[in-house]
């Protein structure tokens, strides 16, 4: 502490540094291999037996492994330690590789969309059961995808992950109802009007990864916490006159940071007492960085000290 600054005190919480991204790398690896292959399998098939429905599926499953991907090396930049400049680390790797998925998904939705309408313009039969054949193996490969990601709900960016697996799997059902209802009908526009259904539910899902992300690159504090409420209960505190300066950000897709003043005029702090009121900021709001600077009131941090 520099001299002039005595009735200023710093704490930089000890506890809650265990909510880093959980390891995925072993579902990541099995993820990406079924689906790449399944990409291959299904673009050929839809290619082969003219069904748009299987190539925007395809391209669906695509822009599914390449989010994989950049989820699983996000994954694995966050668990690296700060160095150098990067005194947090590469946390926020993953608010990136979020923003990035969404970008990509934005990409497919406008590939699908124009290889959809040329296929109108120049209408071919499909092949029904093969599309319900293929499709149908989708399903089970996304379903088993998505599943491998169930546990990691709390991390943007592994819930992306699991969206794009589960989205895919109702996709490739709807691709699958289609199949049937061609054997049934042999109407071919069935075929490009499920593939603008499939884009439809992308654009959904799209948008509502990109919003999220999007509000954590801009470090808006979470929507699950309350600043008011905060700020309520760091004044609850013996001793704590006011709160001012308080403000919390996402650090990653997982963790969450804080700073605050806090005006203690009559009463010294001690670490045990900001150290109780930093474990208590983790349990009651999932705050696992906390800093807390407490001032004396007659030379506010605030101005100047």
């Amino acid at each position: 502490m520099s001299e002039g600054a005595s009735d200023c005190h710093g704490l930089h919480d000890a506890h809650g540094h265990h909510h880093g991204p959980a390891s995925f790398g072993r579902a990541f690896v099995i993820g990406i291999t079924l689906n790449l292959a399944f990409v291959v399998i299904e673009a050929a098939a839809g290619f082969l037996y003219g069904s748009m429905a299987l190539v925007a599926d395809a391209g669906h499953n695509l822009s599914d492994v390449l989010a994989l991907a950049l989820a699983w090396v996000a994954s694995i930049a966050a668990r690296r330690p700060p160095s150098g400049r990067f005194t947090y680390g590469y946390k926020s790797s993953t608010i990136l590789a979020a923003l990035a998925n969404a970008l990509l998904l934005a990409v497919a939705i406008g590939a699908i969309l124009f290889e959809t309408f040329h296929r109108m313009m120049t209408p071919q039969q499909p092949e029904g059961m093969v599309m319900v054949i293929v499709a149908g193996i989708g399903v089970a490969i996304n379903t088993f995808t998505a599943m491998l990601f169930l546990r990691g709900q709390d991390d943007l960016n592994i819930k992306g992950a699991y969206l794009h697996m589960a989205a895919d799997a109702l996709v490739s059902l709807g691709v699958v109802a289609a199949g049937v209802a061609i054997i049934f009908t042999g109407l071919w526009w069935i075929d490009p009007l499920v593939s603008i259904g499939i884009v439809a539910v992308i654009a959904w899902g799209t948008w509502g990864l990109a919003r999220d992300s999007l509000t954590m690159g801009l470090l808006a504090a979470p929507a699950r916490i309350d600043l008011n409420e905060v700020k309520q209960h760091l004044a609850s505190f013996d001793g704590v006159a006011a709160v001012h300066d308080l403000h919390v950000w996402p650090m990653s897709t997982t963790e969450t940071a804080l700073t605050a003043h806090l005006v203690m005029p009559g009463k010294p702090a001690s670490d045990s007492f900001l150290r109780d009121i930093a474990a208590s900021l983790e349990t009651r709001f999932g705050v696992g960085h906390s800093t807390l600077q407490v001032e004396s009131g007659e030379n506010p941090c605030g101005q100047g000290c």
